[in-house]
């Protein structure tokens, strides 16, 4: 489900930098990285993150330029509209982060999170 004219993830720099070496550093060529969802944890989904080594028509594109792009699985699409995700090193976690408006809850140990699907009516109406 494309939204013209509207991405439906943005990068930090952070994220951005980290795609980039990831795709830099992958044993065979990739595109990108393609992001969705899976039923999965204590609070019912999770993200995943998979290296992708071309792009599936029906994702949507996040290109962050030089050949890099960041795609979205079609039945993620409206649990992620709106989200921007970024790359944090701490002292106890290195990794991607999603600040995802559609979140409503999150386990404990921050491995899965409660997710509703966004509407995509308020997305048309915020673009006009």
């Amino acid at each position: 489900m494309a939204f013209p004219g509207f991405q439906v993830l943005s990068l930090t720099d952070a994220a951005t930098a980290r795609v980039r070496e990831i795709v830099a550093n992958a044993e065979a060529p990739a595109a990108g990285i393609r992001v969705g969802i899976k039923k999965g944890g204590c609070a019912g989904m999770e993200y995943t993150i998979d290296l992708a080594r071309e792009a599936d028509p029906s994702d949507d594109k996040v290109d962050l330029g030089e050949g890099v792009a960041v795609f979205v699985d079609p039945s993620a699409t409206l649990f992620l509209l709106g989200t921007e995700m970024d790359f944090e090193v701490t002292k106890l976690r290195t990794g991607f982060v999603f600040r995802n408006p559609n979140q409503t809850s999150a386990c404990g140990c921050g491995e899965s999170v409660e997710l509703q699907a966004a509407d995509p009516g308020s997305f048309q109406s915020a673009r006009a």
